[in-house]
């Protein structure tokens, strides 16, 4: 295995798990914040394209635009709900349900590609459901206990990241790195209107850093990382990495921003990820297009 593309494809990982920690320290509300983290990273892979140029970095197919344009539109309302949640709930929860998006897609092949369930999908589904509701918390009246509000984001952050999955295995004949550019900068277009640009001029320096820090590193520097060891490694390898991305957002949220989960929040996270674990099939040969 190419121990490089190994090594960068983790720190993508860890790098996408510490988003919902930094995001908290940049003092930006959701929509603002998104802009900042689109616009660095259009700029960033923009100058990386014309200092590179590297052949089939630009391939279009402009069949697919239509496809991309949809694409484009669900990785931003995905981006929208998962840092709404990260607002509204706790980290470690809003990553956990952010990781149903599997479950999702499981669902969408059975009734939009009549794909057939196997008895480990239903176990998957099983474990996912049970894991939604213990980490809701259920009070005896049926009122959720943590951020009901923020766990409905968290929900919906993971069908609009499905949705973007299962959009973007739509796209075949684009390059992966051009798709990603203009998802970048048709989201900003989109987003633009609804930016409260007052909320920038009250930032102090050290929020700027952190925003900045954002764009720059959590999106634009990740998705060269990810783009770089993607051809490199197999499908099963990438599926059990992404586990890295939670795993390291949970140990952030619980050891510096204090966090404790319950026991039941505790049982329902490890249910929610051992219901995803079981969706990785070991036949799986194709690469999945992950990027959060």
């Amino acid at each position: 295995m190419h121990q490089a593309s190994l090594l960068r494809f983790a720190l993508a990982m860890a790098l996408f798990g510490s988003v919902g920690f930094f995001s908290k320290l940049t003092g930006l509300p959701y929509i603002e914040l998104i802009a900042v983290r689109l616009l660095c990273a259009a700029l960033l892979l923009f100058v990386v394209w014309l200092v590179k140029r590297e052949g089939g970095m630009d391939k279009l197919d402009r069949r697919e635009m239509g496809m991309i344009l949809l694409c484009a539109v669900a990785n931003l309302l995905n981006w929208i709900c998962l840092y709404a949640s990260f607002e509204k709930t706790s980290v470690t929860i809003a990553i956990s349900l952010y990781h149903l998006a599997p479950i999702f897609v499981l669902i969408a092949g059975r009734f939009l590609f009549r794909e057939k369930w196997t008895t480990r999908t239903f176990l998957a589904l099983s474990l996912c459901f049970i894991g939604t509701i213990s980490i809701m918390g259920l009070k005896a009246g049926g009122h959720p206990v943590l951020g009901g509000e923020g766990i409905a984001w968290g929900v919906m952050a993971a069908f609009f990241y499905a949705a973007t999955m299962l959009l973007g295995k739509s796209v075949t004949k684009s390059s992966l790195y051009l798709v990603t550019f203009l998802q970048m900068v048709i989201g900003l277009l989109i987003l633009l209107p609804f930016v409260d640009y007052t909320v920038y001029f009250s930032l102090s320096r050290e929020q700027w850093g952190y925003s900045i820090f954002t764009g720059v590193v959590h999106t634009g520097f990740v998705y060269l990382l990810f783009f770089q060891s993607l051809r490199h490694l197999t499908a099963k390898t990438i599926s059990f990495m992404v586990f890295i991305d939670p795993a390291v957002a949970i140990l952030l949220d619980i050891l510096l921003s204090g966090f404790r989960p319950d026991r039941f929040q505790w049982a329902g996270i490890i249910l929610i990820f051992a219901g995803m674990l079981a969706t990785i099939s070991p036949r799986e040969h194709k690469t999945r297009r992950m990027i959060s």
